[in-house]
């Protein structure tokens, strides 16, 4: 499982507030987990209800940002139907029941890049699309990843390619990057890149 694996000191707080402003006085169901899509009656701090509807908090992702000991990021193109196109992407997936932060970020770089990191650095958690999901998303960098056979579902599309350090940030500096969590990532790895000197 590689090397060394610790927490972020950001991951900790990302929980509900202790009180909460908003009532909540009903909730149906719309589509179950994985994907929980709720419709909530809620009293808002004001007094005036509302409706909303959102994914529940509880759902955790990993984006993983896997590099070589050559110094080049192993990046993706996935497919995402939603949209109908492929985007440039890092390595990414849920938790499953159970698991780990650890056990999803090695799991999901050996399935979707064929990949076993031999160092772990975390980065800043954070919540992808705060009006409308409760998901979260736990960021690391995988240092000396060391490349196999990728394991993809069925169902997934993935192209995996190298790209040197220098022209992934040039990339992300121009917009290249239309993937948000994957933009953020890079960006919060950077500090990390440029310590080790690789950027």
């Amino acid at each position: 499982m590689g090397q060394s694996f610790s927490d972020h000191p950001t991951w900790p707080r990302l929980i509900p507030d202790e009180t909460q402003p908003w009532q909540t006085l009903s909730r149906s169901e719309l589509a179950p987990p994985p994907h929980s899509l709720v419709r909530d009656r809620v009293q808002a701090h004001g007094g005036n209800e509302l409706e909303y509807v959102y994914r529940t908090r509880g759902p955790r992702a990993v984006f993983v940002l896997p590099i070589t000991p050559a110094g080049e990021a192993v990046l993706i193109r996935q497919y995402r139907y939603p949209l109908g196109c492929r985007l440039t992407e890092i390595v990414a997936g849920g938790l499953e029941a159970g698991e780990s932060v650890q056990d999803a970020a090695c799991r999901e770089l050996a399935e979707e890049v064929g990949g076993v990191a031999g160092e772990w650095a975390a980065l800043p958690g954070f919540y992808p699309q705060p009006s409308v999901s409760g998901v979260v998303f736990y960021a690391l960098i995988a240092f000396d990843t060391v490349l196999g056979q990728a394991h993809n579902d069925p169902d997934e599309l993935i192209e995996r390619f190298m790209v040197p350090l220098p022209e992934v940030y040039r990339q992300l500096e121009a917009g290249d990057f239309l993937n948000g969590p994957s933009a953020l990532v890079l960006f919060y790895a950077r500090r990390e890149l440029e310590r080790r000197g690789l950027l």
